[in-house]
């Protein structure tokens, strides 16, 4: 029996807020007799804005809370930034509903300049994803390079107050909260590849809630998880996190997948590319064989394996 009230966990930030509600309001339009709400909550991720999250233990840590509130029956399912999502879930959750996928493309955000080539020898350009440092390195390797941490709002804050001279955020959280305008350039693939699941909206429950899945599989779009699938299982084969710099992206065509994928040290801008493609119904095994050519030239050097 499908429960009749769904409790979605998510962070307090704007971005955050929105993505629930958007998928409230889908599961609204699903079930029109469900009742949906949300529980807001503020996780490490959020409280710790002083350390790059590279040092304090990655990305998990915008999940940890909210998984906590599903485990302890406050809760029935979180919605996350897929990119934000560990390629390997803590056990019992699960990801019943992927969400079509918009703009995976990194933004240049910038008062003074166009896009990356126009800033000027020196210039300082926030980012504390190691990801965008060593692609920024590798276009160029003048720049300084500052950690940026905080919600998007903070973000472009400190960029207007002429913190930075530039800084790179996700394309699609600034469409999302209406503010594409400050969109100067996109970053996008074949040239410069985004996190792997970057765009999507994931949503995640308990792996002993059948009913609860139920509900959201008419959220999930078939096309999203094939490609994301691939881009995971690309990750999770190099063992990534956000503590390591790595890229993929993944389309679906008319002859199956194509998948780009890319290891990179943020200190001197050193980057590994690999592709492959594959069947449609192969996403897991092409990821995994994407990350053995990157394996291959010299990848686990980079990840400290």
């Amino acid at each position: 029996m499908n429960p009749s009230t769904l409790r979605i966990a998510t962070r307090k930030s704007a971005l955050a807020l929105w993505q629930a509600e958007h998928v409230a309001a889908a599961l609204r339009v699903a079930h029109p007799w469900l009742t949906v709400v949300l529980v807001p909550m503020t996780t490490r991720g959020d409280e710790i804005l002083d350390q790059p999250l590279a040092t304090i233990g990655g990305k998990g840590l915008f999940l940890k809370e909210l998984e906590v509130a599903m485990h302890e029956g406050r809760a029935d399912l979180a919605v996350h930034s897929l990119k934000d999502v560990p390629a390997t879930l803590e056990p019992g959750f699960v990801l019943p509903a992927i969400l079509p996928r918009a703009d995976a493309a990194d933004a240049f955000v910038s008062n003074h300049y166009a896009d990356p080539a126009a800033l000027p020898p020196g210039a300082r350009v926030g980012t504390s994803s190691l990801r965008r440092q060593a692609q920024l390195r590798a276009l160029r390797p003048d720049l300084v390079l500052l950690d940026l941490r905080g919600n998007v709002g903070t973000r472009l804050g400190k960029l207007d107050a002429d913190e930075y001279d530039a800084i790179v955020l996700a394309c699609a959280g600034l469409e999302r909260l209406g503010l594409a305008s400050r969109i100067r350039s996109r970053l996008a693939a074949p040239n410069w590849l985004p996190a792997p699941g970057q765009g999507a909206i994931a949503i995640e429950a308990r792996d002993d809630q059948p009913a609860v899945w139920e509900l959201l599989a008419a959220l999930d779009d078939a096309d999203t998880r094939l490609t994301v699938s691939a881009e995971r299982a690309m990750n999770q084969a190099l063992g990534g996190s956000c503590t390591v710099p790595v890229g993929a992206w993944c389309v679906l065509g008319e002859h199956g997948l194509h998948l780009s994928g890319m290891v990179g040290d943020a200190s001197n801008g050193r980057l590994l590319h690999a592709t492959g493609s594959s069947a449609s119904d192969h996403a897991i095994v092409l990821g995994e064989q994407v990350a053995a050519d990157l394996l291959e030239q010299g990848a686990g050097e980079l990840l400290g394996r």
